[in-house]
């Protein structure tokens, strides 16, 4: 990371409601219980990362929406094996656990050194799901193809906002010296600092149990230092490199669906039993965004 991590013409967007709807009264597993098969959708190969540790599996979906030089440098440096042998750095408590390598000394084959900072899009063309309640960091929050977002419809500008979960490209001082080759995921209270600030390039979508539970290291700014203390990278492989008898076979919900609009107000004006007094808002970062095992 952190070596030291149009709204013109928007199409109408999906928006929550925030009066009861046919959520009322229902858990977030009653309206998952209820969803249709097109509600869900598959991992694309092409977009997932598998990174392997001594521990297991790592899922990891890219955002080209948002971040394609960078989705496309990761490719680039998945198949020139450029991770595999390299490690788990920096497990900062409350904040990220960081991995790869500053200054990228590896031979990266077709991947660039460095690239143009992604942290933000043009909002226009985005089917983005509107969550109707206040944010502290952006005008309006949402999610964007499963993935959590911020608008700011005055600038016409949208960015994925850091979330539990998400996977940024980390960077020097300089906005052009990120790359993908040094790499950070969100393990604590979401940083909504940094947004904007770094270019978030997409999330975790299966294993993060593997990386929260990383020791706390404790070097300045939670960096281990001796590589004892660090996890070994197997490898990391582009999902769709992968023989299919071998891919994580994942979907996960849609949010452009009345289901995840229900699943949302589940989740403002909680009905189960052991709440007594429903919010009635909610932040962007707490809404889950369900994964499951395909249907076969």
């Amino acid at each position: 990371m952190l070596n030291s991590v149009r709204v013109a013409a928007i199409a109408l967007p999906l928006l929550i409601a925030t009066t009861p709807s046919l959520a009322a009264g229902r858990t977030m597993a009653d309206v998952l219980a209820a969803s249709k098969p097109s509600d869900w959708r598959p991992l694309d190969p092409n977009n997932t990362l598998y990174m392997d540790l001594p521990s297991g599996r790592v899922v990891i979906e890219l955002q080209p929406d948002f971040a394609p030089k960078h989705a496309a440098n990761l490719r680039a440096l998945a198949r020139a094996r450029y991770f595999d042998g390299l490690a788990i750095t920096r497990s900062q408590d409350n904040y990220v656990v960081q991995w790869g390598e500053s200054g990228a000394k590896k031979p990266m084959g077709e991947a660039k050194a460095a690239l143009p900072p992604e942290f933000t899009r043009p909002a226009a063309g985005l089917n983005f799901t509107v969550l109707p309640d206040p944010d502290t960091y952006a005008a309006q929050t949402g999610w964007v193809n499963g993935f959590a977002a911020a608008r700011d419809s005055a600038k016409g500008s949208a960015w994925m906002v850091h979330c539990y979960g998400v996977v940024g490209a980390g960077r020097d001082n300089d906005v052009n010296s990120g790359s993908g080759a040094e790499l950070y995921v969100t393990t604590g209270i979401a940083p909504r600092l940094l947004d904007r600030n770094i270019t978030v390039v997409g999330r975790v979508v299966q294993g993060m149990e593997l990386l929260s539970v990383m020791p706390r290291g404790k070097g300045t700014m939670g960096f281990y230092q001796t590589p004892e203390e660090r996890t070994p990278i197997t490898q990391i492989r582009v999902a769709a490199d992968v023989p299919e008898a071998e891919r994580a076979r994942l979907e996960v919900l849609r949010t452009d669906t009345q289901t995840f609009t229900d699943l949302v107000e589940s989740r403002r004006n909680r009905q189960d039993e052991w709440y007594k007094v429903p919010a009635g808002r909610i932040d962007v970062c707490n809404v889950p965004l369900p994964v499951r095992k395909e249907k076969s």
